[in-house]
């Protein structure tokens, strides 16, 4: 698969994988399309653990977010562990006491909050890449090895569009998060995650306490060329 069928292929891709997610996941697809849902998703930072999601459903949402999303030649690369409740709250207590080493003392009491904050939500993803997969890929396809590891990247990046979309269609606000790696041995050591399982980002969600600040859009049509 080349890089530019790859992605011309994705935005069908996501639409298909998100109505899946909406009749497994029991949801009502009339009350938010994929458009809408699509343009409702933001950064929510301010949440809370007071959901009225199953623990399931948000189980479902992740799992075929990883099964659905398309990845270089099938290779399946991205992996993902779910925290809740008092895992949840352990992953920000880590990350909280390795930052204190880390961050200057002047900013130390707003890196405190934001910690506060996403640990006063419901629950983590974390994302992976498996190392162990992609160098596989890359043997099997030698002459493209190197661009193989951004192919993978759109890959992650598309199964973290699917879980946040899916998050925010069920009523949760979420963000995106990059702690790795600096925690990364720590959550490796606390949750016994395989070795070949790389860190690559963090997505606190929970019930949104405060609708998202307003966002700037630069003109798209300065963004697009079209030629028809």
């Amino acid at each position: 698969m080349t890089l530019n069928s790859f992605l011309t292929s994705v935005l069908k891709i996501l639409a298909v994988a998100f109505a899946i997610m909406m009749v497994k996941i029991n949801v009502n697809t009339d009350s938010k399309d994929f458009i809408t849902t699509v343009m409702d998703r933001r950064s929510i930072y301010s949440i809370s653990k007071d959901i009225q999601v199953s623990d399931t459903k948000i189980q479902e949402i992740v799992e075929l977010g990883i099964k659905y999303a398309p990845s270089p030649y099938n290779s399946q690369t991205i992996r993902a562990i779910i925290l809740f409740k008092e895992h949840h709250e352990k992953f920000w207590a880590i990350t909280t006491e390795i930052l204190r080493a880390k961050v200057p003392p002047e900013r130390l009491a707003s890196t405190e909050a934001k910690m506060k904050a996403f640990g006063q939500g419901y629950g983590t993803i974390l994302f992976f890449e498996d190392t162990a997969a992609i160098k596989e890929l890359q043997e099997k396809y030698n002459n493209y090895a190197d661009e193989l590891l951004i192919h993978t990247q759109h890959s992650a990046g598309i199964v973290q569009f699917i879980v946040w979309a899916g998050l925010e269609s069920v009523g949760l606000g979420a963000s995106l998060q990059h702690y790795n790696p600096l925690v990364d041995k720590a959550v490796q050591k606390e949750w016994n995650v395989p070795t070949n399982w790389k860190l690559i980002a963090q997505m606190p969600f929970g019930q949104p306490l405060q609708p998202p600040t307003k966002k700037e859009f630069q003109p798209v049509n300065e963004r697009i060329k079209v030629f028809n």
